[in-house]
């Protein structure tokens, strides 16, 4: 049950509009342009410029795309399964400009068969970028789903040089 209003703030990135959503406990969603129903939220969110919680992501987001941040520190504000907020807390772990295949987030949390499990969690990340699910591939180094399109996951990966070229994808 979600309780306490929930507050909005679009942000202008080079990857296209993002909507930055919190609770009262944290950043709750960085939902893209196309996200319809993938994070679960109130019908009602309320705009606002002066959340503090908005206002820190916002910022952290613009000095990541400035190349002045590598990771984030936002309180998080996460619904799902403990499974579910596990992966999502592992993908904390990947080192920037770095990738990780599913495998490799598997084993790290201790579920080394789950990889597809994995995968699913990962396409339910409610705050990509914040929690690089963009990081993640296919064992064979391939680009695979992510809530923002694959175009963007690859835009991403070039920005912090994790691939290099268009031959690796």
């Amino acid at each position: 049950m979600m309780t306490g209003p929930h507050l909005f703030q679009k942000l202008s990135t080079p990857i296209g509009e993002l909507t930055l959503v919190a609770s009262q406990r944290g950043l709750r969603a960085v939902l893209w342009p196309t996200d319809e129903g993938r994070v679960p939220l109130p019908e009602r969110l309320m705009p606002s410029t002066a959340d503090p919680v908005l206002s820190s992501a916002a910022r952290q987001l613009e000095q990541y795309f400035s190349r002045e941040r590598t990771s984030f520190d936002l309180p998080l504000d996460l619904h799902g399964t403990e499974f579910q907020q596990s992966v999502w807390r592992s993908l904390q772990e990947i080192p920037y400009g770095q990738t990780w295949t599913y495998k490799k987030q598997a084993i790290q949390i201790n579920r080394p068969k789950a990889v597809r499990a994995i995968g699913s969690a990962n396409g339910k990340n409610p705050v990509s970028i914040v929690l690089p699910c963009h990081r993640v591939i296919g064992a064979n180094g391939s680009l695979t789903g992510f809530a923002g399109g694959l175009e963007t996951k690859k835009q991403l990966l070039l920005f912090e040089e994790a691939i290099q070229t268009d031959d690796q994808v």
